[in-house]
């Protein structure tokens, strides 16, 4: 059996076990084993358990308990609800008007949550109910959020970008700002988009005909103005080289528990001892995922996958565009079965070295492979974001928030194409703020 087609029958038997059920981290890595042991021994056997140890040696990962406590802590306050509540007001004149500022809200809220469903529960246990009662199409209502919610991993500080980042080696404070003008174009898309659609839609819904005075609009601005500087200082740090990812996630961590404790009355023991117990699970589950991906591109690694597939490659589309085509392909398709994280950690040592090679800058690959794995989350057979927002309204069809989220699907697309013939959409921005990349 050639290489290639070795490594074709590891992706199709890894994708059947996760179709089964089995937890993403033991598929990685029990697949990962077993290869290695039928192909050479026990002795590569051995060296990809040191990958699984030495993937959790990096002290940047403490990062990403603490963005995951931050995102937890808010997500089960009213921190959503204040931010969707305040947008709303002042977005009430405009057509739609719920539509974005939940839009909006859910742009603010990923800046805390670096989570999509943390965001699609953060954001939609208030927005979502508010919208089906005013009468808004179940699908527009659904879909939008679940779409909105994909910016999560998009915009700082996203944790998709911080375990890239600590994958490629590449600063996570430039990895944050590449990611913001993308991030901002993409939530325009989404408005733009949703304010269409509802202004081509038969249908009676309430755009509110409560008019809001000024002071009405300006008292909800000290239950959001905390987290908004959360938010910014958070970035702001990372960007400017002051605190590692580590020490920022920490923070953050604090004051976000300080805010639900002190202005959102979330004091009560069991309350913060269920959120414990939340970030918890959830950190063990990434950190087993990266752990599992270690050993996946360690035994792919060994066996010569990444070199077999980039040959491949470049026989097969020797221009740098099909070559893009193709990586995008890939990370589309595994994106449908797999969280993003286990997605950036599985597939890096494969594309990376075909990336480089046909000349892409390794920071705007991560904005692309961002985006792709965005699409992932509202699509079947997995799509978490559906699953997510599927929890908050079960009287909505899964068929419904799909149809809802397609059209936001093509944005991203419509991006991706963007982003391939003007990378500067994305360099800008870092290397104006940080100086060209070394």
């Amino acid at each position: 059996m050639t290489t290639l087609m070795l490594g074709l029958l590891i992706l199709v038997l890894t994708l059947v076990l996760l179709a089964t059920g089995v937890p993403v981290a033991f598929a990685l890595g029990g697949i990962s084993a077993i290869f290695l042991f039928l192909q050479d021994g026990s002795g590569d056997v051995a060296s990809v358990a040191e990958a699984f140890f030495g993937a959790l040696e990096e002290f940047n990962l403490v990062a990403i308990p603490m963005f995951v406590l931050m995102g937890t802590a808010a997500a089960a306050s009213r921190v959503g609800g204040d931010i969707g509540e305040a947008l709303k007001r002042w977005l009430y004149p405009v057509p739609g008007g719920k539509i974005l500022a939940s839009l909006g809200a859910a742009t603010v809220f990923a800046g805390i949550a670096g989570s999509s469903p943390a965001t699609c529960v953060g954001i939609g246990r208030k927005s979502l109910p508010e919208m089906l009662e005013d009468g808004y199409p179940q699908d527009i209502a659904s879909g939008s959020l679940a779409a909105a919610a994909t910016l999560a991993i998009l915009i700082p500080p996203s944790l998709v970008l911080i375990v890239y980042g600590i994958a490629v080696n590449i600063d996570i404070g430039r990895l944050f700002l590449a990611g913001m003008v993308p991030g901002l174009l993409l939530v325009l898309l989404f408005m733009g988009l949703s304010l269409f659609i509802l202004r081509h839609h038969r249908g009676d819904f309430d755009d509110g005909n409560r008019q809001y005075s000024m002071r009405e609009k300006l008292e909800t601005l000290p239950r959001t103005l905390p987290i908004l500087v959360i938010i910014a200082g958070v970035v702001a740090f990372l960007v400017a080289g002051i605190v590692e990812p580590s020490e920022a996630g920490g923070v953050g961590a604090l004051l976000v528990l300080c805010l639900i404790v002190f202005v959102y009355g979330v004091h009560q023991r069991y309350r913060l001892w269920a959120i414990l117990q939340s970030a918890t699970r959830e950190s063990v589950m990434i950190l087993m995922i990266i752990a599992g991906a270690a050993m996946f591109g360690a035994m792919l690694s060994e066996l010569g996958v990444p070199a077999a597939l980039s040959s491949w490659v470049y026989d097969l589309a020797p221009s740098s565009w099909m070559v893009i085509l193709m990586v995008n392909l890939l990370l589309l398709l595994l994106g449908c079965f797999m969280p993003p994280v286990a997605v950036v950690l599985m597939s890096l040592p494969v594309v990376m070295p075909v990336v480089i090679d046909a000349g892409y800058d390794p920071i705007w690959f991560a904005i692309v492979m961002t985006l792709n794995l965005q699409i992932g989350l509202i699509t079947p057979p997995v799509g978490l974001n559906l699953q997510a927002v599927q929890a908050l309204a079960p009287d909505v069809p899964r068929h419904q928030i799909l149809r809802g989220a397609w059209p936001f699907l093509l944005c991203i697309a419509g991006e991706i194409v963007l982003l391939c013939l003007f990378p500067e959409i994305v360099t800008a921005l870092p290397n104006a703020l940080m100086g060209p990349a070394g």
